[in-house]
């Protein structure tokens, strides 16, 4: 009698663990918010001290009203001097990005790369139900592609 060779039933090729690739996933959820008739030399502190570029500025109910940056600030500076005004009575409301564009929570962390490739904005709000509950940045969607660096880009 001879030897048979059995190798059984083979087993299924292990797949990769999938990873969360949505932008809730990624956002950041401890905010630095703004508020409208905040002193623009206090958001230029805050954003000193927070080592942020901007923020959002919202009511007392978290309901998004606008964006101020690093930008907005810059060109109050420049406005004061060129117009010899001083910046201690200014708000954030005067200087504040009222047009805001946000992404859903759901949306794809790399679709939401391809969007912030498209519109130049460095920073994104989420809102849920009409209310802020995070923020996705340039450096989150980069740390998400980090953390899939091992798996292929079609989700």
């Amino acid at each position: 009698m001879g030897i048979k060779n059995f190798m059984g039933k083979r087993a299924e090729p292990e797949k990769p663990k999938e990873e969360p690739i949505s932008v809730k996933d990624y956002m950041t959820e401890n905010l630095v918010t703004f508020r409208e008739n905040e002193n623009i030399m206090d958001v230029m502190e805050k954003l000193i001290k927070h080592g942020i570029s901007g923020g959002c500025v919202v009511n007392e109910n978290m309901e998004l009203l606008g964006m101020i940056s690093e930008g907005d600030c810059m060109k109050q500076i420049s406005d004061s001097r060129y117009y010899n005004m001083p910046m201690s009575d200014l708000t954030v409301e005067k200087r504040m990005v009222k047009k805001v564009e946000t992404i859903d929570g759901n949306m794809n962390v790399l679709e939401a790369a391809r969007k912030f490739t498209e519109l130049k904005f460095r920073r994104f709000p989420i809102l849920q139900d009409g209310r802020l509950i995070g923020q996705i940045s340039q450096r989150d969607v980069l740390r998400a592609a980090l953390k899939l660096k091992a798996h292929t880009w079609n989700y």
